[in-house]
């Protein structure tokens, strides 16, 4: 009985191993090496890495107009698809850094009212892609789901970035009061 456990465990892991690579090549990092260096440089600046994340997701959707606007392009439909689905990881990792620099309690006013407007731009884009008037049916089709999620997403962001910029603004008075307070305590 141990045996047949013990094969059973390693059959399983070869399995896996085989499955590995297949798996792998599917999760496509939606980063450059280069940009990927970039990012690291700046780990510790919230100013600029944020910055950073808003330029590559602007990046992932001008590349896509681009593309979509090449009457050369081939196969258009999986192209957008993979292009928005790029921007949403991208946009993800920027709300995680987002999240990240606030359980740090950093200032990042300024960089969040660089986003809040980037979400307005970005969510314009989104909608014109999803009203364009001359795409085929069967092709917004192949990219539908990640669009309404990408759509989704940044709805939900754009509310949550609002608040947190209220939220920090708040308290960037609160404590300038108090430090307004303990000098004349002084």
């Amino acid at each position: 009985m141990n045996s047949r456990l013990t094969r059973a465990v390693v059959s399983t892991g070869f399995l896996l191993l085989a499955f590995s690579p297949l798996w792998a090549q599917r999760q496509r990092d939606p980063f450059t090496q280069s940009e990927i260096d970039q990012i690291r440089d700046v780990s510790w600046e919230p100013q600029q890495r944020l910055a950073l994340y808003v330029k590559f997701a602007r990046e992932r959707l001008v590349a896509m107009e681009q593309m979509r606007d090449d009457p050369k392009t081939k196969d258009r439909a999986q192209q957008t698809h993979d292009k928005l689905d790029d921007f949403v990881a991208i946009y993800d990792e920027l709300n995680d850094n987002i999240d990240t620099y606030i359980d740090r309690r950093n200032d990042i006013r300024r960089p969040l009212k660089q986003i809040i407007a980037a979400d307005g731009e970005f969510q314009s884009k989104l909608l014109a892609l999803k009203d364009a008037a001359n795409v085929a049916t069967e092709e917004a089709k192949q990219y539908e789901f990640v669009l309404s999620n990408a759509l989704d997403t940044l709805k939900n962001s754009a509310d949550d970035h609002r608040n947190l910029l209220e939220e920090q603004q708040d308290a960037a008075k609160h404590k300038k009061f108090e430090k307004a307070a303990s000098s004349r305590a002084e």
